[in-house]
């Protein structure tokens, strides 16, 4: 299984954590690139991160009201592509 993790990006100069506010997806769920995945609280703004992947929601790493720093393990998504399907039988 290709599982990505995605780590809290850097979110503006000179910051190095973020709170999650609201998680707008959930374990299980299936996403697309770039989909907004999490609202983020910094010292300046409320912000949505988009995911970077395509896939299904392997694990969120963090609750809501925890706070992270640059580089923590945000998400880690099943981008699919793993073994290749069997033919169709004929």
């Amino acid at each position: 299984m290709p599982e990505r993790e995605f780590k809290l990006p850097d979110l503006g100069e000179g910051l190095t954590e973020g709170e999650v506010v609201r998680w707008l997806v959930a374990e299980g769920d299936a996403i697309v690139l770039n989909q907004p995945i999490v609202e983020v609280e910094t010292a300046k703004a409320v912000v949505e991160i988009p995911s970077p992947y395509a896939g299904t929601v392997v694990k969120l790493h963090a609750a809501e009201g925890d706070s992270l720093d640059v580089g923590a393990p945000l998400i880690s998504v099943d981008s699919g592509g793993g073994a290749a399907p069997a033919p169709p039988p004929t």
